[in-house]
């Protein structure tokens, strides 16, 4: 999903902004119940969200300043017409490959000026400008190309229906749109468009349940609801929208309808239960967008997901997935990427299993992002079942190695250079915990590399990637574990044993800051040689420490935060060891180290 707000003012560029994914609005006043229910292949047996959806939103090109794609001025390319455009172009060329959502973000209920419209019982309406025929025979249009309708919301009451408190509520006597928001009116969602919904009056619910028969009625199968705290870079109890999210899923359930209820835009990972309670998928993260005269740039946010990714793998599965937003990979110069570039994306949106949607022209998809958005062994990876995200198993430096084991007992192993430069990456079969020969098959290139020993290394371009599915053919390792709180270990400057209940033992070692060390002594290995030192830490945002071994000049390794304070990860770091007993120091320097739990050693 994006993050780009309908309330925000046409041309206001905002990289913490929103998107508005999906919104039914009446094309006329006609109540919902008056529809006629859409027979569709959403009403198929098939759970919703069992695999991330694949699909295309409105929403990228909406953003852009490319020349053309907005004529009528900042965000009107969305209209029936190009709705419709996009539909055939998905039906014909990406459809077979498993994508099936078309979904219509912020603004069909806009006019070109950004005026919304509603229907008499506060129900956002379609403008009969950009949706002339009504957003119920759209939705029929997109499923008679066997495809499924999504459609898009900000949380909340918007200003622009609550008409001084005096529209009825469909369907329920005597509640009127003062019963449902506070007396105070305050606002909420990330623009702060919409009065907060008070949930304490039964007729808030059925406020919910009108909209979610509307979207129900109309045919529609997906909702992606905007705006959502904690997060959407807001806090506090007027942002908190967990009851609102509530809400929706109850009122989808009783609607007659699956929907897909997705939710948007960086969401709070100290929420993560409420959000895999209540929904199908959470945007971890900003608009990917960058609202220039391309679709994205690389440094605007596309490279935030290798930092911010890692927090939430654990919560990803069937029902829920972290969303890393749109994949827009297919339209070279307009998407604003090098081909390395657009190869890096779609590999880690595929291996954390995000859903793939694209926002690219669909009509104007060149050789190469065909390439990439129709690759079936990628694909697979993304939507195989019974297989966990990839995270990473060495540091988050430049040059990045992420992988997952596989129910068969293969690994998918990517390997990223994320540097400005040209540089060599190595994935150590340790990290994956064997040791000896595997079999490498390179997925994007769809060819067999043959037997590698103990390790594969590629020298990549600059933002470049390889993406592999290792067959070991070696031995399991075994590990010797060390806790970071043990009584031989020596802790110097603030460093102190602290209480954990994630941590191995129960235990870790944290304050490593401004000069703060942990030593772990006595650590012995038969031959010397530099190994692959598992290490658990805790650390609520990204952190970098420097680790050294038996006194000598510690590298730095930057961690991916664990998400808070109360949660483990782990990842490998090099470390030279000479044979019989050896020291590793961690040290934070001049700056604020992660947390330690444990290391572990292999044998």
């Amino acid at each position: 999903m994006r993050s780009s707000s309908y309330s925000v003012l046409p041309g206001r560029r905002l990289r913490t902004v929103v998107v508005l994914a999906l919104t039914a609005g009446l094309a006329t006043a006609v109540p919902a119940a008056q529809a006629e229910p859409t027979a569709s292949p959403a009403a198929t047996t098939t759970p919703v969200a069992a695999k991330p959806y694949m699909g295309w939103t409105s929403w990228t090109m909406q953003s852009s300043k490319y020349p053309g794609l907005n004529p009528k001025g900042d965000y009107s390319y969305l209209s029936e017409a190009n709705v419709i455009k996009q539909t055939d172009a998905m039906a014909a060329k990406l459809k077979k490959y498993g994508y099936e959502y078309i979904n219509i973000d912020a603004g069909w209920w806009m006019d070109w000026s950004w005026k919304s419209q509603f229907d008499q019982y506060g129900r956002q309406k379609a403008d009969p400008e950009r949706f002339p025929s009504g957003m119920k025979a759209v939705a029929d249009r997109i499923h008679a190309k066997g495809l499924k309708a999504g459609i898009y919301l900000p949380v909340g009451l918007e200003k622009g229906a609550y008409n001084d408190g005096k529209n009825p509520i469909w369907n329920a006597e005597g509640c009127t749109t003062a019963d449902i928001v506070y007396d105070d009116l305050r606002t909420t969602n990330g623009w702060d468009s919409a009065y907060k919904i008070d949930f304490s009056d039964p007729c808030a619910q059925k406020y919910i349940d009108s909209q979610a028969q509307m979207f129900a009625d109309w045919g529609y199968d997906f909702l992606k609801l905007d705006g959502v705290g904690p997060g959407s870079f807001k806090s506090g109890d007027n942002y908190n929208n967990v009851a609102d999210v509530a809400a929706w899923q109850k009122a989808i359930a009783t609607a007659g309808r699956p929907i897909h209820l997705e939710l948007s835009w960086s969401l709070a990972y100290s929420h993560v239960e409420d959000w895999k309670k209540y929904s199908n998928g959470w945007r971890i993260d900003t608009d990917v967008e960058c609202y220039c005269n391309t679709l994205v740039t690389w440094e605007n946010s596309v490279d935030d997901r290798w930092d911010d990714a890692p927090a939430w793998t654990d919560h990803a599965g069937p029902g829920g997935w972290n969303d890393l937003d749109s994949l827009n990979v297919g339209n070279g110069e307009m998407d604003g990427l090098t081909k390395a570039e657009r190869q890096s994306y779609a590999t880690l949106w595929a291996i954390a299993k995000s859903p793939l949607f694209t926002g690219d022209d669909l009509t104007e998809l060149d050789s190469y992002g065909l390439s990439l958005l129709t690759n079936r062994e990628v694909i697979a990876i993304n939507q195989q079942d019974n297989t966990r995200p990839a995270e990473p198993v060495t540091s988050a430096n430049p040059q990045q190695v992420w992988a997952a084991k596989n129910p068969n007992g293969t690994y998918t192993v990517a390997l990223f250079n994320l540097a400005d430069a040209p540089a060599s990456v190595t994935a150590n079969w340790s990290t994956l915990g064997f040791t000896g020969k595997a079999s490498v098959r390179d997925n994007w290139n769809k060819e067999n590399l043959g037997s590698y020993t103990d390790k594969i290394t590629q020298a990549l371009p600059a933002h470049g990637s390889r993406l592999f599915t290792v067959t070991p053919r070696g031995t399991a390792l075994k590990w010797t574990g060390y806790e970071a709180e043990a009584d031989t270990n020596t802790l110097s400057g603030n460093a102190s044993v602290a209480d954990c209940s994630a941590c191995s033992g129960g235990k870790k070692v944290g304050n490593l800051y401004t000069g703060g060390k942990l030593t772990f002594n006595d650590i012995t290995v038969a031959k010397a040689g530099t190994y692959q030192v598992r290490v658990a830490y805790v650390s609520g945002d990204p952190r970098s420490i420097a680790v050294s071994a038996n006194g000598g000049g510690g590298t730095s390794h930057k961690f991916a935060s664990t998400g808070d304070w109360g949660t483990t990860n782990s990842v490998y770091v090099p470390v030279k060891l000479k044979a019989g007993a050896n020291t590793i120091t961690f040290d934070s320097g001049t700056g604020y180290a992660p947390d330690i739990d444990r290391i572990d050693v292999q044998k």
